[in-house]
């Protein structure tokens, strides 16, 4: 059931995802897996998973027969999402999501709780114009002026950092209270996180932020 990559992974979801989304992630996560439904967009850009999981209530007949048997694995449990599926049964450098994001709101919460856990490798999702991911422990990015640098809490969290035209150092961060959206960064960023914090940069920014992490 589970996949073991030396390379980063490429995980693709239901949401609508566009050549330029899969161009940009399998450039830097060039394996490719899937959750449920997204097993029907990778077939449709000519992508054969390395393997899918989900609880299989929306991929198509046409993808579980086009597919190997061997590569299918349905869970049927409902106290997790797909997206919470495919990341605790992935090793990889990290990966790359798309098309988790657009479709529904409520999914994509629920992808950002997942990210807030730590489940799984560390993960880069790739929505709209943004790249988010969970900032470790401390993070260094390679970024140029006056680029845009958001910061979001998923609990209580404090921080400290260097680069910023607005430093966080002394500042108490809540999903109810603070948040550092629309920071920018002077030059290279130095940033240390106490609490699950989320970093939003412009996509853009996806081959800086694979780095980092």
């Amino acid at each position: 059931m589970r996949l073991t990559s030396a390379r980063p992974v490429t995980l693709i979801g239901g949401a609508p995802v566009s050549r330029a989304d899969l161009q940009q992630a399998l450039a830097l996560a060039p394996v490719v897996a899937a959750a449920d439904s997204g097993a029907d967009t990778a077939l449709s850009h000519g992508l054969m998973p390395a393997a899918v999981w989900g609880d299989f209530d929306s991929i198509s007949a046409r993808a579980r027969a086009e597919i190997p048997a061997e590569r299918q694995h349905p869970i049927a449990e409902q106290d997790s999402t797909d997206f919470e599926k495919c990341l605790s049964n992935l090793d990889a450098p990290f990966v790359v999501a798309l098309g988790f994001s657009g479709a529904r709101h409520d999914h994509f919460l629920s992808v950002l709780n997942v990210l807030a856990r730590r489940i799984g490798p560390p993960c880069i999702l790739i929505a709209g114009e943004d790249v988010i991911a969970l900032a470790p422990p401390r993070l260094a990015l390679d970024l140029a002026p006056g680029t845009r640098v958001s910061l979001f809490p998923m609990s209580p969290a404090t921080g400290r950092s260097r680069g910023l035209k607005w430093p966080i150092d002394g500042l108490a961060f809540a999903p109810t209270g603070r948040s550092g959206t629309s920071n920018e960064a002077t030059g290279p960023v130095t940033l240390e996180c106490d609490g699950p914090m989320l970093v939003i940069l412009p996509r853009s920014e996806l081959p800086t932020l694979a780095r980092a992490l």
